[in-house]
Order: structure tokens, then sequence, then C-alpha cells
């Protein structure tokens, strides 16, 4: 079972620096025996780098406002001034109907650069299905599309279009989502998909 991204006791702890909604300082570590904290991502990387970062692992359409505004406000220690930083790149009318938080995307990317969560996931798909025996599954649940996109093209990969070529079934056609009622209980299941595969 792949549960990706972060925990919610991490989102929960001030000190770790996951969460926009609360004062911490920028770890964003999993590991804290990793070397390398968020702030040193944003502190030190030129705005070239930081806006392909914001980019790519973010999605994130304002990256280029955004870096540099992260850029004009260094040094920035805190959850608090990078959500500030991040506030002053995008319009107001903007945020107003944004769905998520503004500050969602920019967090998500320099979280999933500092813990190199796809190289992770991908290195962990390919592990599981060297040991998954014959009838074994491999379940994902993924929060973004990045996530969601990598497992979706291993189990395809691995389905081929012939019976012969094929390693995986892939047993969810289309993922699963949870349902309104779930989604009232928990606000942080919403953007969860659920995938299947099941080894031949």
């Amino acid at each position: 079972l792949f549960d990706l991204g972060v925990s919610s006791y991490q989102l929960n702890t001030e000190m770790r620096g996951f969460s926009f909604d609360k004062e911490g300082p920028l770890d964003m570590r999993m590991d804290l025996q990793s070397p390398m904290k968020a702030e040193e991502v944003i502190n030190r990387f030129k705005e070239a780098e930081l806006e392909k970062l914001i980019r790519e692992y973010g999605e994130e359409p304002f990256s280029r406002s955004i870096a540099k505004q992260i850029v004009l406000k260094r040094p920035i220690q805190t959850t608090r001034e990078l959500v500030d930083a991040i506030k002053a790149a995008i319009p107001v009318k903007v945020r107003w109907k944004m769905r998520k938080h503004f500050a969602t995307r920019t967090f998500q990317a320099f979280r999933i650069y500092v813990n190199r969560e796809l190289e992770e996931l991908e290195n962990g798909l390919a592990k599981s299905l060297q040991i998954l025996g014959k009838g074994g599954r491999i379940i994902s649940i993924s929060f973004h599309s990045l996530e969601d996109r990598i497992v979706k093209n291993f189990f395809r990969s691995h389905a081929g279009k012939q019976d012969s070529d094929s390693v995986l079934k892939i047993i969810t056609k289309k993922p699963l989502v949870p349902s309104e009622e779930e989604v009232l209980r928990n606000r942080r299941a919403r953007s969860a998909k659920l995938r299947i595969a099941e080894k031949l």
C-alpha cells in the first residue's frame, strides 16, 4: 500500500514546517536525518531555479511571480513569511476564486523537492513489483496529479497491450475517489485517488 504524501501528524506539527496554516520553521523534511531543509532551497536558489521548481513540482501558474517575490523578501525563515511572499505574488481577485488555499501548490513543490518524493515513488513501485507474488496487489492513494500520473503510467506500462507482455492487471480502470460524505468527514481526503493493480 502506497499512502502517498505528508501525514496528518506531520501537517499538524508546527515545527516540521509542512503546513501553511501553522507558524513554524521551513523544514519540510520527512526524514529528519536528511541534510537539506526547505529553508535552504528557498533562500539559496536563484530566481530561475525557484520558478522552475515551483512550476514543475507545484504546477503553479504564478510560479514566475512567486519566485520573484521570494527573492525580494529573502531571507525567508518561517512558514508565515513564505505564505506572505506567495500572497504578494497572486492577484487578490484570483486568490478569492481559488478552490484551494493560494499557498498549497508552492508548499507542495518545496516539500516534493526536499524529499525527492517522485523519485522515491518510482523506486518504490519498481521494487514492489519485484517482491510481489502472483495475485499480489499494489494499492496507491495519491493526493495530486504528479503522483497519480506516475502510478497510472507505471500500471499501464506493465499491463501491456498483449497478454504475453503483461505483468500487471489493472483493477481500477478509473481511480476511486472519496464520496461527498467522506470529504465532509475529512477535508484532506478531497483530492485522494485510489488505484489498484494485481500481479499476474
